[in-house]
């Protein structure tokens, strides 16, 4: 059977698509939604990052930690924001491939905001058996794919009841 490699999930979330762009686009924030992400590095000062910029993730699940390093592909205002990890690693971030490509898309519904989460596996020259075996023993039995889906809605569930409090 051929594996998922592309997950997404949206939530309309009560802030405006630039408020909302300008936290996401700025990878330090992502910790205070993210089930597994504990906080990153950015050049210079905490900010939303523009193309081309490079970041790292600080990221743990049960008791494992790495590190990840990330280049921004997309940065357009109260639109869109993504990333591509390219490189993985436990303490830092060593192992190059492709990982993953995380992409958030805002489109303004009325002073809120929709926002749509998307995980893409970029592990394409990996064989799908394989990629199997991998991902139920880092998951503890799932899929990546079934595993980021669940790390989508929290991350989208978190960010609605932060952002719900605040104008609430």
């Amino acid at each position: 059977m051929k594996r998922t490699v592309h997950v997404s999930d949206s939530m309309i979330i009560n802030v405006d698509a630039n408020t909302l762009w300008e936290q996401v686009a700025d990878p330090t924030q992502m910790r205070r939604w993210s089930p597994e992400n504990t906080g990153a590095q950015t050049p210079g000062e905490a900010r939303p990052l523009q193309v081309g910029e490079v970041f790292e993730g600080k990221n743990h699940r049960n008791r494992a930690r790495w590190v990840t390093e990330c280049v921004v592909t997309a940065s357009e205002p109260g639109r869109r924001f993504a990333f591509q990890v390219r490189k993985i690693g436990a303490k830092s971030p060593t192992i190059s491939g492709g990982i993953a490509t995380w992409v958030y898309e805002f489109e303004n519904v009325g002073g809120r905001t929709r926002v749509t989460e998307t995980w893409n596996d970029d592990r394409t020259t990996w064989p799908d058996w394989a990629a199997a075996i991998i991902d139920r023993v880092l998951t503890g039995g799932s899929s990546f794919a079934d595993f980021q889906r669940l790390n989508i809605h929290r991350t989208l569930t978190t960010m609605k009841d932060e952002f719900g409090r605040v104008n609430d």
